[in-house]
């Protein structure tokens, strides 16, 4: 189900005291799983550095209240469903005149050994994190072409880079999205950039369960950091905005790590799901 594209109330993005170099000027951005965490923290940067915003998200309510902060257009829309996703991209295109910009953000998961993963919970995990992704660029790409170029940045995740046990799908599907930027960067060079992002342990509503339910799970996973701390979506929305601009002009078919340092070691969050083991009742499977 897709919400009607709106214009939303006269709310002046950028007030959050930091200094504003109209980085995205004259950009029209569309942001998926924009209604919280690292997408909607994106959606706010990119409005206060110039970009034109339109707000993606399954749970419209939410999408709602990021785009009136950032005067902007919001869509209840799932991507794993083309044909929602279509509509909506095609139809910011048209509100915004014209589309320079994708994030492809929206992604979730849950946590289970390969053996334990119910079938339908595996492809709903990799059909959101990779297949989403795709439908992204099917949707998005021709837009762009048609309107000169522009630039796509997609989720991925250390998970891709330095596996950990429990997460699986998670891991095999963002994995696949830094395969698939890459064919991407070279498929459509040199109308489009295409680059990924990949964040280590961030604050949002996909981790905080994690660390907010164990008090020793904040300084296990600082302790795993150089940086000593947990990252926070402006962490990720800050390096996304880079991407976008013209700062990252020669950058394509990258896979960008963004974990202050802990995949540097190689633990990536290993012993995080043993540990969760430790403390969960064994499942009668």
């Amino acid at each position: 189900m897709v919400a009607q594209a709106r214009p939303t109330g006269a709310h002046s993005p950028g007030g959050d005291g930091r200094a504003h170099m109209g980085l995205l000027d004259g950009r029209s951005a569309v942001i998926t799983g924009g209604g919280s965490g690292i997408g909607a923290a994106t959606a706010r940067r990119m409005a206060a550095e110039g970009a034109a915003v339109t707000v993606l998200d399954i749970d419209g309510a939410a999408a709602d209240t990021v785009a009136r902060e950032v005067n902007g257009r919001a869509y209840e829309v799932d991507v794993t469903d083309y044909g929602a996703l279509e509509v909506a991209i095609k139809d910011a295109h048209e509100q915004m005149g014209g589309l320079t910009t994708l994030f492809n953000n929206a992604g979730n998961s849950n946590m289970a050994k390969i053996h334990q993963w119910d079938l339908a919970e595996w492809d709903r995990v990799v059909r959101l994190n990779l297949t989403g992704v795709f439908h992204g660029f099917r949707a998005a790409v021709p837009l762009m072409l048609d309107g000169g170029g522009g630039s796509i940045v997609s989720t991925s995740s250390i998970s891709g880079t330095r596996p950990a046990a429990g997460e699986a799908p998670y891991a095999a599907a963002k994995a696949a999205v830094a395969a698939l930027t890459a064919t991407a960067a070279l498929e459509y060079a040199p109308a489009i950039r295409v680059n990924a992002i990949a964040p280590g342990m961030i604050h949002t509503g996909l981790t905080d369960i994690l660390l907010t339910g164990f008090e020793w799970t904040v300084p296990f996973m600082e302790e795993k950091t150089p940086l000593a701390r947990i990252g926070v979506p402006e962490d990720i929305a800050d390096v996304v905005v880079f991407l976008a601009s013209d700062l990252a002009r020669f950058v394509t078919g990258q896979n960008l790590v963004v974990d202050g340092g802990m995949t540097l070691h190689g633990s990536g969050v290993d012993g995080l799901y043993d540990r969760f083991q430790a403390l969960t009742p064994p499942r009668k499977d």
